[in-house]
């Protein structure tokens, strides 16, 4: 372990969150990482209510060390009576330390002043009666030249405070969280410094090139160049030809992987680094040794993550007002996650690629998937809370073989999946573990769920009058699009344009939309989405049938992200040209089962149905789970409306 020669009490003592994560009547959820091993006294207090205190004990939380003065809490404490719904209810962790008395009774408003809204002393949430108001988005990438969605959501939540009646039930994250494959220089170096500062846990690296953590740490490589870190390569062509066929994305598939993350401890600073602003007023950045070209690189992305990093503190407000859901895309682990049999043979097939992959996933299980269903996913939880105990006995080194054990277990978890019961339910899929093989050209894109994953989504969807889908990828998307997608697979390339969509695997595609068609599923199916980097709505109906289920696929993407305006804009007037309603071409398509219409954004111009700006989508239900509202919270300051197209200007 890094020797930082660090106090404990020479750093704050809590690092990162509260976060809300899946919170209930009778239980108090929430994420938090600190310097040191903490007591913490929870105080609940309802408006128009006495506060509810009490110390919190080992059975309400689990504390798993992460480095010399890094602590994971994930608190799931059971609460004395049954909160109630529909009204404010502040929260505070009161820090209290037996080595430090000047600390007692220290509240959020000492230690992170930052989480509170003006006038206030401590964070506050509601609990909602139903599922029927909800925010949603997906791909948060730091170093987008562009405002941060969660950090803008900061000003429009501050003002629904007022009415906890109409607060939205949950922050539904959609996928791409963090980017692990794609980091900018100067994230990367602040990764290392923090690293270092907070002394986290070290391991090696067997089939790579390099012995161990440290000494990638200290490689020259190790900025803007680790895709010449991957083992027994000798150049770049080299890789391409043994681990990708040629495809011009070096280290895995991500077009941006010069910095990818390879290490647990890297994986876990990036998701300090990402939510919350602690971390960055510890650690002092240094701009590494580079040649002209990445020093240039450096300099202009290391403004647009100073820009990042000082609207953290709204983002991290936000997380700690609302209660959130998360599921993985592909960018939490790497780019094309699984996009074809070839590319999981290739990746699984070697230690290195595969230890990658399996730290990232561990960061997903202790920072995301944890807070969705803690009971669901208590195994792999208690083996990583092994493994990083172990280590903290071993001079902050993780067994190797330990790790390759507990990861390989992770790879055959099947659970990530889960469902939240209410008015409509909430079902949020899993479309990177469990993908439908294509067994005869490995080389085709998977189907996105297999067929018993699908099956079991089909008994969520049976006889309920009304579901919300989280699919990250969107069932529906721009048929343009995934034409252009079908044309680089059928060419052998489907890494090139990442064809991923629930229409590229026919098995897959065909039982997706018979599940929709079948007769006992005949309720009001909202699916949200992300992924692409644009967001639209459109309405669904079965053809030639009068009684059937109403679909509203409701795509919300980037958080901090975009598609690149040009492109987008010719992509969007092509596919309405090609595909309009009485185009031959809809009956070359996998959904033309279904009859497909748009809405179009109220700021867009005249015909354009695509809107591209980053943000969050926000959603609003009826009784009966049709869309009342659809819009987008655009970071530029403008909501943008997708009224139903009977009711648009």
């Amino acid at each position: 372990m890094n020797d930082t020669g660090t106090s404990d009490h020479d750093l704050p003592a809590i690092l990162a969150g509260p976060i809300l994560r899946r919170l209930t009547r009778e239980r108090f959820r929430a994420w938090l990482v600190t310097s040191r091993e903490l007591t913490l006294k929870l105080e609940l207090t309802p408006q128009d209510e006495a506060p509810h205190r009490r110390v919190l004990g080992d059975d309400d939380y689990r504390k798993i060390p992460l480095g010399r003065h890094a602590w994971l809490y994930l608190i799931d404490a059971a609460v004395d009576a049954p909160l109630p719904q529909d009204t404010l209810i502040a929260y505070d962790l009161q820090v209290v330390e037996q080595n430090a008395p000047d600390s007692l009774g220290q509240g959020a408003a000492r230690w992170a002043p930052h989480l509170c809204h003006d006038g206030q002393s401590a964070p506050r949430f509601v609990l909602a009666s139903s599922h029927r108001r909800l925010l949603h988005g997906s791909c948060r990438r730091p170093h987008y030249d562009g405002p941060d969605g969660l950090a803008h959501l900061d000003s429009w939540l501050a003002g629904q405070l007022d009415h906890p009646e109409a607060m939205p039930a949950w922050l539904l994250m959609t996928g791409d969280q963090v980017y692990a494959d794609d980091v900018a220089g100067p994230m990367l170096v602040a990764i290392h410094a923090l690293i270092k500062r907070l002394g986290l846990f070290d391991e090696v690296l067997e089939g790579a090139v390099i012995d161990d953590s440290p000494a990638l740490y200290a490689s020259p490589a190790s900025y803007y160049r680790r895709e010449e870190l991957l083992p027994d390569v000798k150049s770049t062509d080299d890789l391409k030809d043994r681990f990708f066929g040629g495809v011009r994305k070096p280290v895995f598939t991500s077009a941006s992987a010069a910095n990818h993350l390879m290490t647990f401890a890297e994986m876990m600073a990036m998701y300090l680094l990402v939510w919350s602003p602690t971390p960055w007023r510890i650690i002092e950045l240094t701009c590494p040794e580079l040649d002209d070209e990445h020093r240039e690189r450096y300099q202009e992305q290391a403004r647009v993550i100073d820009d990042f990093v000082e609207t953290l503190p709204a983002a991290a407000r936000v997380m700690a007002h609302l209660p959130s859901l998360m599921i993985f895309d592909d960018h939490d682990v790497t780019d094309d996650w699984n996009l074809t049999a070839q590319w999981e043979q290739t990746a699984y097939g070697h230690p290195f690629s595969k230890r990658i992959i399996g730290n990232a996933l561990m960061a997903y299980l202790l920072c995301q998937g944890w807070g969705n269903d803690p009971d669901r996913l208590k195994t792999p939880l208690d083996d990583a809370q092994a493994l990083l105990e172990d280590a903290r006995q071993r001079q902050g080194w993780l067994s190797a073989a330990d790790q390759d054990a507990c990861l390989e277990r992770l790879f055959r978890f099947e659970g990530w999946e889960f469902q939240v019961e209410g008015t409509p339910r909430l079902v949020v899929l899993d479309t990177r573990t469990r993908r439908w093989r294509n067994g005869r050209k490995p080389h085709r894109p998977s189907g996105l769920m297999d067929w018993e994953a699908l099956s079991e989504f089909q008994q969520e969807l049976i006889d309920a009058p009304s579901v919300v889908i989280v699919s990250p990828a969107p069932m529906f998307g721009v048929k343009l699009i995934e034409a252009i997608q079908k044309l680089f697979t059928l060419a052998g390339k489907p890494l090139m344009v990442d064809a991923e969509n629930w229409m590229a695997h026919r098995g897959a595609a065909s039982v997706m939309l018979n599940i929709f068609r079948h007769s006992r599923t005949p309720g009001h199916y909202v699916i949200l989405s992300g992924d692409v980097h644009y967001s639209f709505v459109y309405d669904i109906r079965i053809r030639h049938r009068r009684q059937g289920p109403k679909i509203w696929q409701v795509t919300s993407s980037g958080i901090k992200n975009c598609f690149p305006d040009t492109l987008l804009d010719t992509f969007d007037r092509l596919n309405r040209w090609l595909y309009s309603p009485r185009s031959p071409l809809n009956w070359f398509t996998q959904r033309r089962p279904m009859a497909v219409e748009p809405r179009d954004p109220d700021h867009a111009k005249a015909g354009e149905r695509l809107w591209n700006g980053p943000g969050i989508g926000l959603i609003t239900l009826a009784e009966d789970g049709s869309p009342d509202d659809i819009r987008q919270l655009d970071a530029r300051g403008m909501e943008v409306t997708f009224p139903p197209p009977d009711k648009a200007p």
